[in-house]
């Protein structure tokens, strides 16, 4: 997990956001102009770059792509990005003394990323302190990064069984938190008060496990079974829900107590564990194996 904020040159903060199916950064192009060219008035002054590049016929025009991102006020909208090589040729078209410390910062994003292949102690080193410096309890922060880890295997084990598209992976995810926890994903995060967050970074503890629970049994059974394609990975995706599902159902029965939660992240006393009261005999181990009870 990145922080997609960072902060360059003062207080201006430049948006991005990671594609795993390309493995390269997008760069919220205002922002970077509004640090090169030190217009009052980026947007302006992108749209004139933009309409130049089109009547150029530049290609690059062709390779700008719009993402949904946090604005000023907390809300998201679309904007303009380029990937790493996009963004450089834009540097180049900008003229500015702080050309070059911006190609240091990309090719310091693709070093990191690199780095993070060769090493994944070191994404997991770098998520464990984005998450604290955000306020969460080292313990949720330990559950949370296990839960990459688990995510991480199932969406290979998809891709294994002929998975391949971002949207595909969705509606499989969707399936199995329906089946599990009672909601589609939009419905937990309407449930939780989230817009586009990530719906993990706002779970409790107990739907960490549950729904490590769920990805883990999705997993396994996909292994044992070798299904192929998208109808027969979505059969195993309700199946995983389905194990989860009778270990909610289970100790809601027996503690009177409802596991999916509206608490999220501002939240913080109760995703830290103070006021959260967690049974300790609900496991998730790394062979798939869930148990409720001693």
């Amino acid at each position: 997990m990145s922080d997609n904020k960072v902060k360059l040159f003062g207080e201006k903060e430049i948006r991005k956001e990671w594609n795993d199916e390309e493995q390269d950064w997008y760069v919220s192009i205002v922002d970077v102009i509004e640090v090169l060219s030190g217009s009052d008035n980026p947007r302006r002054y992108w749209s004139d770059l933009k309409r130049k590049l089109k009547a150029e016929g530049n290609q690059l025009y062709e390779n700008i792509v719009q993402l949904k991102m946090a604005s000023a006020d907390g809300k998201f909208y679309k904007t303009d990005v380029a990937n790493t090589r996009g963004i450089l040729r834009i540097i180049q078209s900008v003229p500015s003394p702080k050309a070059e410390p911006f190609k240091m910062w990309l090719a310091q994003l693709g070093k990191e990323r690199i780095d993070e292949v060769a090493d994944p102690e070191i994404a997991i080193d770098r998520a464990f302190q984005i998450y604290l410096k955000k306020g969460y309890s080292e313990k949720w922060i330990n559950q949370r990064i296990k839960t990459m880890e688990v995510r991480k295997d199932l969406t290979d084990e998809w891709q294994r069984a002929g998975v391949r598209e971002s949207k595909d992976f969705a509606t499989l995810t969707d399936i199995m938190t329906k089946e599990w926890s009672g909601k589609s994903t939009r419905e937990y995060k309407n449930f939780k008060g989230l817009k586009k967050e990530n719906l993990r970074d706002h779970m409790t503890n107990m739907e960490l496990v549950l729904n490590m629970l769920a990805e883990v049994s999705a997993t396994e059974l996909s292994k044992d079974t070798d299904p192929f394609g998208m109808q027969e990975s979505a059969a195993i995706a309700k199946e995983g829900g389905s194990v989860a599902k009778d270990a909610r159902e289970s100790y809601e029965k027996r503690s009177g107590k409802k596991i999916v939660s509206p608490l999220n992240a501002k939240n913080l006393k109760t995703l830290n564990g103070k006021d959260e009261k967690r049974p300790d005999d609900l496991e998730v181990t790394k062979d798939g194996i869930g148990k409720l009870g001693k």
